[in-house]
């Protein structure tokens, strides 16, 4: 596994904090040693101001760390908050009632309830119902999934 699918999704202030930590750098200090206003580089760190790209290129080089690397974190940070939003669900359209009985279809948790969802979709659901979470989670995680949870396929 490569570095990157590992820690993609972690904002990337706890990326450059953890480092300035590391190397008993204080933030203040190194925020004036790349020109930048320390206030700046906190609410970066902090995650209440995304990062720009010329802030980027400047950390990366004082670090020494690849260009293009917290660039990547945020697009990746981003992504994430994204699908949390209320819009990351399935077409409900395409679901039976039934299939979710025991719970509320609308307070599921579609991202981390992932692997319960695809086995419980492939072990009752239909073809319309299994097509829909295919597409909504990607073939390439469902069939993970499957091939990780065989015994509901089984049904």
């Amino acid at each position: 596994m490569k570095t990157i699918d590992i820690i993609k999704g972690i904002h990337l202030g706890k990326m450059v904090e953890r480092e300035l930590k590391k190397r008993n750098i204080n933030k203040r200090q190194f925020a004036l040693s790349i020109g930048e206003y320390p206030q700046n580089l906190g609410a970066i760190i902090k995650g209440t101001r995304r990062l720009n790209i010329d802030l980027s290129l400047k950390i990366e080089a004082e670090l020494e760390w690849a260009e293009g690397f917290l660039m990547t974190l945020q697009v990746f940070y981003d992504i994430k908050e994204a699908k949390k939003d209320s819009s990351y669900k399935p077409d409900f359209s395409k679901f039976r009632k039934g299939l979710f009985w025991d719970t509320n279809f609308e307070k599921i948790d579609w991202k981390l309830m992932k692997v319960s969802i695809v086995k419980r979709v492939f072990a009752y659901g239909n073809k319309i119902e299994q097509d829909e979470i295919t597409r909504f989670y990607g073939k390439k995680v469902v069939d993970r999934i499957n091939e990780l949870h065989p015994e509901h396929l089984t049904r």
